[in-house]
């Protein structure tokens, strides 16, 4: 028997561009990164303001590309900073809207995702969905702990491939994503090491937030005392502190370059504190794998290295070294997030009783 196609068509909103991908089930027909130029950008006023310009060029996109709208059983778009919810896939609704209305989650292009793939299926008359936003919240209740009262740890991560590569190295083993225990490492602007038992993140580092290991630009954990002492030393701003975290941290501090494949260089050149930094990236995630498979019990099916650093064999095999006695390592280079929309909005379509409602 043929399986029915299903065509759909997946959006993923970044700061200057926007992804698009129609899928004819899990095949991608065709895929476009749509760039925007800072005037475009700076002419809609607003982020939300992008929308509409957007939302043109996708409908330009599949013209070109000969796809009727009529063709397209749904529209899923990636998900911005909604509140903390499980795992899956979401029919996108008013309560999610108004909660992407909010002011803090209106700074991130990832709320256009949801907003226009909600208006064109509203336009075309076909659903619209959202998979595995990044505020997906398994976490068991002593993972939330901190250890100071009035601070929890939250799970803020890169679900969305995260939840897609391991289901990929599930079906790989012969076994239910369900069904398995795996530590999963994505690796990219930021860094997050997160623990899958049984088909849910019941750990993770939120490296949005300054937890785990120091990334390309982020500074990862830092010892308290000192970071005190930065706050009320006077030197320094509220917005110059949260920048040292978040944006010029990490390898930007010791190096000067937030872009690996130029630390790669240096190193080739000889450049003996370049390796050193490196390597300490690399063992910090190790720590971090280390505490995640403690966090499994002792157990794994698998540890999972995904993103883009995981292109480099040069540093995945600075990970593998310290860590391949505790599980077999399988890397999934790159970010799989336009497949894993499709796939979420595929098992929403196949199998309704999937689909989740937010509230």
């Amino acid at each position: 028997m043929i399986d029915r196609i299903l065509r759909i068509l997946a959006i993923n909103p970044g700061s200057t561009s926007t992804k698009i991908a129609v899928f004819d089930n899990e095949e991608c027909r065709f895929e476009e990164t749509i760039c925007h130029s800072s005037d475009e950008l700076h002419a809609c006023g607003s982020i939300i303001g992008q929308k509409d310009m957007r939302a043109g060029h996708i409908a330009r996109a599949l013209k070109e590309n000969g796809v009727e709208p009529g063709s397209i059983h749904a529209v899923v778009g990636r998900c911005g900073l909604v509140k903390p919810i499980e795992s899956g896939t979401y029919a996108i609704n008013s309560a999610m809207i108004a909660d992407l209305m909010r002011p803090h989650a209106k700074e991130h292009a990832a709320v256009l995702g949801a907003l226009i793939a909600d208006d064109l299926g509203h336009c075309w008359n076909v659903p619209a969905f959202v998979v595995d936003p990044v505020v997906v919240d398994e976490m068991e209740p002593c993972a939330k702990l901190s250890g100071l009262a009035g601070i929890e740890r939250r799970s803020v991560f890169h679900a969305l491939n995260t939840k897609s590569v391991v289901r990929k190295a599930a079906a790989s083993l012969g076994i239910a994503y369900e069904d398995g225990r795996f530590i999963a490492v994505h690796m990219g602007g930021g860094i997050t090491v997160s623990a899958h038992r049984y088909g849910r993140v019941i750990d993770v580092n939120d490296a949005m937030g300054g937890d785990g290991p120091f990334t390309p630009d982020r500074s990862g954990s830092l010892p308290v005392g000192p970071i005190i002492d930065m706050c009320f030393s006077g030197e320094y701003t509220y917005e110059q502190m949260r920048e040292f975290i978040s944006q010029k941290g990490g390898v930007q501090s010791y190096l000067g370059t937030n872009d690996m494949r130029e630390v790669e260089t240096m190193i080739k050149q000889g450049d003996e504190f370049a390796a050193l930094v490196t390597d300490a990236m690399a063992y910090q995630i190790c720590k971090d794998i280390g505490a995640m498979f403690v966090v499994l019990d002792g157990r794994a099916n698998a540890i999972v290295l995904t993103g883009g650093i995981a292109h480099s064999t040069r540093f995945t095999a600075l990970i593998k070294k310290r860590v391949d006695t505790l599980a077999p390592v399988l890397t999934y280079a790159g970010e799989n997030e336009m497949q894993a929309l499709a796939e979420g909005g595929l098992r929403a379509l196949r199998d309704p009783k999937q689909l989740l409602t937010y509230l």
